[in-house]
């Protein structure tokens, strides 16, 4: 028997048949079908294999599976050409945790976000990925239906809003978020709570107004004009949020669909000299690196676990329909004038 790992430094197959005093084949199969092998003898390759620290070639084993153990990402899917700080974070996470589901992410572009299906049909020719994690998904999406037709594994970070046969989803409870919002800052005192969204017809967008109409409602604090819109944009939201402010007047309340309508209402409050959490409350959404700057209280997406339950999905866990996580409302300065510890509040 060998002693331990051969002086080229990785334990190989080669090393572990040598050490155990079986054929190459008898420890491909425990490795890959155990069930094959006599329990002696699995027992006696397993601690082989563990003495000698030999990892199995992921890529020999695709290889032979004829796989390539990676999901494929489409970075613009909205044509924004650039990642959104939400889906830079998510990317992230997804990648860190591939590792833990044996696959790799394949980040890819498509040239025309409206007809994107020619550059997944690209990626799959070269064989570089063997399905795909989808974000940004929206209403006439073309992706989801085109791959279930033609049997190629996907899952999306976001509802498969148009069909719901398609349950391979996994998404952000927005109106949940937005609606604890509403709640903290009614229970901070705050009887006039508007909403600044983002323009009707984005799904997301919509999903988050609906949770500020649900609690407003239920608190007796309805009122259709207390909400206005705007791009995601920062100059925008700040064109958007003033009339919508001073309507409202001091000692009122904002809850933004993003961040970014969140920091443009803060431009209009300094402008007017009004402190956030103290002459004015303000909540956003996404927990951004500038909310936490300026001690914005924000709603803060799980965005690891997302990433977890999307790579189970494609791991072949069964799904009968989509999963709704519940996001986590963060409360800083700019909601509750107590809130002025370094540690933040978190309620979910």
């Amino acid at each position: 028997m060998t002693s331990g790992r051969t002086v080229r430094g990785r334990a190989t197959i080669m090393d572990v048949a040598r050490a155990a005093e079986v054929s190459r084949q008898t420890v491909s199969n425990v490795v890959n079908q155990p069930s094959r092998v006599a329990p002696d003898t699995l027992a006696r390759v397993t601690k082989e294999i563990a003495r000698l620290g030999f990892r199995p070639s992921r890529a020999a084993r695709n290889l032979k599976q004829e796989r390539a153990g990676a999901w494929g990402v489409e970075l613009n899917s909205r044509g924004a050409g650039r990642l959104g700080s939400v889906l830079d974070s998510f990317l992230v996470h997804l990648t860190t945790r591939s590792r833990r589901h044996d696959a790799h992410i394949v980040p890819f572009t498509a040239p025309d976000h409206e007809t994107p299906i020619p550059a997944y049909q690209d990626l799959l020719a070269s064989r570089i990925a063997d399905g795909f994690v989808l974000t940004d998904t929206r209403h006439e999406d073309p992706r989801p239906q085109w791959l279930r037709d033609n049997g190629i594994p996907f899952a999306a970070f976001g509802r498969i809003w148009d069909d719901p046969s398609h349950t391979a989803w996994v998404d952000v409870d927005g109106a949940a978020g937005v609606e604890a919002a509403v709640r903290h800052l009614a229970e901070r005192g705050f009887d006039r709570i508007g909403f600044l969204g983002w323009p009707p017809g984005s799904p997301v967008g919509d999903d988050r107004r609906t949770g500020w109409s649900r609690a407003t409602a239920d608190l007796g604090l309805a009122r259709a004009d207390w909400q206005a819109t705007s791009a995601q944009d920062l100059a925008a939201a700040s064109a958007a949020a003033g009339p919508l402010i001073d309507g409202l007047g001091r000692g009122a309340a904002l809850v933004c669909a993003s961040d970014v309508l969140a920091v443009g209402a803060w431009v209009c409050l300094t402008e007017r000299g009004w402190r956030p959490g103290l002459d004015f409350g303000l909540v956003g959404f996404d927990d951004t690196d500038l909310a936490a700057a300026l001690r914005l209280s924000t709603v803060r997406q799980p965005l690891a676990d997302a990433a977890d339950r999307v790579l189970d999905l494609l791991g072949g866990e069964p799904s009968a329909s989509g999963l709704l996580l519940p996001p986590e409302l963060v409360i800083r300065a700019s909601s509750s004038p107590r809130a002025t510890a370094p540690t933040e509040m978190r309620h979910t």
